[in-house]
């Protein structure tokens, strides 16, 4: 299972337009991804209810998981993602 640690770039934390980033962002990825704060059970990552239930707070670690093909290349972008609070997936890491 391939999984990255991150912490939590939006200063809101995952709640309403990140969460909505995120989550389209994990469902362009074509690959299924978990996400967990650092304690607590992982969730879907393409699923805008489970992951605004997370109330991933602002700064606070979480983690990105998936055992599919092509897992390091979707953590890396969405990784990339969370801990710069981008607006976009980016094209490359």
């Amino acid at each position: 299972m391939a999984e990255r640690r991150v912490n939590i770039g939006w200063a809101e934390g995952l709640h309403a337009r990140p969460a909505s980033i995120f989550v389209r962002a994990a469902a362009a990825t074509g690959v299924p991804v978990t996400i967990a704060k650092a304690d607590g059970d992982p969730v879907n990552a393409a699923s805008m209810l489970a992951v605004l239930s997370l109330g991933a707070e602002g700064g606070q670690e979480v983690v990105l998981a998936s055992d599919a093909e092509g897992a390091d290349i979707a953590l890396d972008r969405l990784a990339k993602l969370v801990a710069e609070g981008l607006e976009e997936l980016p094209e490359t890491v």
